[in-house]
């Protein structure tokens, strides 16, 4: 054999190798990586509904015929868990794209190490107003992360938006205390709501900020009674069934409302033996109410598939999911670069409504946007055991109605 010859084939099989190994890579499947809590119901109702989303991608066809293989982390509620499995995702298990967690210190752990290893990633539960303020602060550095979920400032103003129509105007309530844990998340929460509460006609009396470990909740109710507010606004997460068994069982007269993220899924009802009746909490869905085209069909399916309606997480996670895939395919790649500048022109209306992000101009940079006509959430009340839409007026199937033991304010002439 010449030397010629021997270059000439040796040249023609690497050719030959690297058009296989490049047909391999177009048909290997775009991975990402779903970081999740799964003994909690936010966390859990997460990673189920990004394989959902998932696999409904790849039954119409995948990203141009690449399949979408969704890889779940359980972080255990642990921010170091959240960071090794965020780099275990990025090294090891090489995806695309990053989802993760309900929780705001998970979130805050976890973007930086989105900007040092490039890799896009997006929260679609915890809400801190530090997650997209810190994208605009930095947007070089940080520019890789997204907040898939309203920042905990839109989640106090849909509250008030939602407590002025339900409470103040047709209820005469004029007077609340605020009952949140202390967490990272309801800093910014509370904040806004001591700013717009009182302009949705709500006085605050007091503003309580309790443990997350907190068992006993006894002397913050028996605290609350001695302001005699009309209502209870609440900012809780990692807690939830604990005081709603407790508010029921003391009867205590004073409704609760506000934000309960446990109470956004169909199992607190059997969690909490019934006591959630009456309890009012924002969300970002409802079955049966139909937020778009989309809203109903996926509750639905979610709930033939696992038993349970979906918590808000569920909800904004099927959409993330097809947010970034519709990324991918515009962008015409998974690099990391082309997919952020993609998802900074997202335009999709998803299960909880129109998918826009904010740009780098406005403080809650990669934030979803909050307005009619975009994602506002709901606000339902459970009542008999089902969840029912109060807020906004439009999707409403119901109306505010408390169990016997509170006590309205009485109006006066």
């Amino acid at each position: 054999m010449s030397k010629q010859y021997w270059l000439r084939s040796m040249l023609l099989a690497g050719a030959a190798g690297l058009a296989f190994a490049a047909t391999a890579r177009a048909e290997d499947p775009i991975r990402i990586g779903v970081i999740g809590e799964e003994s909690a119901v936010a966390g859990a109702s997460l990673t189920k509904a990004a394989q959902m989303a998932a696999d409904d991608v790849n039954a119409h066809g995948g990203v141009n015929g690449r399949k979408v293989e969704v890889i779940t982390y359980d972080d255990h509620s642990s921010a170091a868990d959240a960071v090794r499995a965020f780099q275990r995702a990025v090294s090891q298990d090489h995806v695309s794209f990053v989802i993760a967690s309900y929780i705001s210190e998970v979130a805050l752990a976890i973007e930086p190490w989105s900007a040092r290893l490039h890799m896009p990633f997006i929260t679609t539960g915890a809400a801190s107003n530090e997650i997209s303020k810190q994208v605009h602060k930095d947007y070089a550095h940080f520019k890789y992360t997204f907040h898939g979920w309203l920042t905990s400032a839109f989640i106090a103003q849909s509250i008030c938006d939602a407590e002025h129509d339900l409470l103040v105007e047709p209820l005469h309530m004029k007077t609340a205390v605020i009952m949140s844990e202390d967490a990272a998340w309801t800093t910014p929460l509370d904040a806004r709501y001591l700013e717009c509460l009182p302009k949705a006609g709500l006085k605050v009396l007091d503003h309580i900020r309790f443990n997350p470990d907190t068992t006993d909740f006894t002397p913050i109710f028996r605290q609350i009674e001695a302001k005699s507010p009309d209502v209870i606004i609440t900012g809780i997460s990692h807690v939830g069934v604990q005081p709603t068994v407790q508010w029921h069982d003391q009867q205590v007269p004073i409704p609760m409302a506000g934000q309960s993220s446990q109470a956004t899924t169909s199992t607190f009802w059997k969690d909490t033996n019934g006591a959630a009746n009456g309890v009012i909490t924002a969300s970002a869905a409802a079955p049966g109410v139909a937020l778009s085209p989309l809203t109903i069909p996926f509750t639905e399916a979610y709930q033939k598939r696992f038993g349970d309606s979906p918590s808000y997480t569920g909800y904004s996670t099927y959409d993330a999911v097809h947010v970034i895939v519709d990324a991918f395919k515009r962008a015409g790649s998974t690099d990391a670069d082309k997919v952020v500048a993609a998802m900074e022109k997202t335009d999709l209306v998803g299960t909880i409504g129109r998918w826009q992000f904010y740009g780098k101009d406005d403080p809650f940079t990669h934030a979803v946007k909050y307005g009619p006509g975009l994602v506002t959430g709901i606000t339902f009340q459970w009542q008999d055991g089902k969840q029912v839409a109060l807020w906004p007026a439009a999707v409403a199937n119901g109306h505010v109605k408390f169990p016997s033991f509170v006590k309205l304010p009485k109006v006066t002439n």
